[in-house]
């Protein structure tokens, strides 16, 4: 009997242990327990700590509460200045409600992935390149604020978005660095010139000045010979007057002016005999058309015989003169002579 009462006692307390050995769980710190009793939610979301379930009714699953950090992957995508980038980033985000991390959604990190990769889409198409390389908190502040809005159904809470790397075209990318080049020129050219322009007011200032006292200007050569000789002993500095050098180039302009009132008296003048000699060539010319233009009848005049010698030759000789237009008698010789239109053009 009492080795009966043993034998109960010892298979009552190993289904104990075994019981309790199935039935008893540890939540740690950073977790919560969410039971599902014949598979519906229970009401008590188990804390961290030991805790017990009733083996093959509850069924309990562990969420992690800490911040989880997840990569998204590079997202290709063209700006809405038209430039094509690729641009990735991370996401922290937590869980705030274990139980509708569990019930709301099959595996909540997949879907804050997705989501977060939409999001960075959409955001590339809504920003200008130069938003996506200098206005960064802004850009992670709205990817932010996109990706938490259906996170929150599941019991997801966003913590923050950062856009770690906006990817160019090499093409772009020297674009952008001549952009910056010439950017940078401009401006050591602006400061040069502004430099430039207050040492040339502070000089005008400094002839003003040293102009009514002429010593100071020859106490500033010899600073300035003082300060060469300091730096290299071997160097002879020989000062050479400012009023000689204007000596020499008020010469040399007036050297220049005569030379230039010779040629222009050369030229006049052969362009004068050019001139004459021009004209008297068009005089030979004008002379010799007026002579070939001169008619055979004032070239040639017939002999005209007064009346007296015509009626002592028709009284002597019995011949009949014939009178010319004019009055004038013409000798019978003379009319056989042909008239002027049957003469040829060439004669002399």
């Amino acid at each position: 009997m009492v080795g009966e009462l043993v034998t109960a006692g010892v298979a009552l307390a190993s289904a104990g242990v075994v019981y309790l050995m199935a039935a008893a769980r540890v939540v740690k710190q950073y977790e919560r327990g969410v039971v599902l009793r014949l598979g519906r939610l229970a009401s008590e979301v188990r804390g961290p700590g030991f805790t017990m379930i009733v083996p093959g009714v509850d069924r309990m699953r562990k969420v992690n509460m800490q911040i989880v950090t997840m990569p998204v992957p590079a997202q290709e995508g063209i700006t809405r200045d038209n430039v094509t980038v690729r641009v990735d980033a991370v996401v922290y985000f937590k869980v705030v409600d274990a139980a509708d991390a569990v019930v709301e959604v099959e595996d909540y990190r997949f879907a804050v992935s997705q989501v977060a990769q939409t999001s960075l889409r959409s955001i590339i198409g809504k920003s200008d390149l130069d938003d996506l390389l200098s206005n960064r908190e802004k850009l992670n502040q709205g990817l932010a604020v996109m990706i938490d809005s259906p996170a929150l159904g599941w019991g997801v809470q966003i913590d923050r978005v950062e856009i770690k790397d906006v990817s160019l075209p090499e093409t772009m990318k020297r674009s952008m660095a001549r952009q910056a080049e010439a950017t940078r020129d401009r401006r050591a050219r602006v400061i040069n010139a502004d430099a430039e322009l207050q040492a040339s007011k502070k000089l005008a200032e400094a002839a003003q000045a040293m102009s009514g006292q002429p010593a100071a200007l020859q106490l500033r050569l010899l600073q300035t010979v003082v300060a060469v000789a300091a730096e290299k002993n071997s160097t002879l500095v020989l000062p050479f007057p400012v009023e000689l050098l204007r000596f020499l180039e008020r010469s040399g302009l007036q050297a220049q002016a005569q030379t230039a009132q010779a040629e222009a008296a050369a030229r006049t003048q052969a362009q004068a005999g050019g001139q004459a000699q021009a004209e008297a060539q068009v005089q030979a010319q004008t002379q010799d058309q007026a002579q070939e233009r001169v008619p055979v009848e004032q070239q040639w005049q017939p002999p005209v015989a007064s009346r007296e010698a015509v009626e002592a030759v028709e009284a002597v000789e019995g011949v009949e003169v014939t009178t010319s237009g004019d009055g004038g008698v013409l000798s019978p010789e003379l009319e056989k002579l042909p008239e002027a239109e049957d003469l040829p053009k060439d004669l002399p």
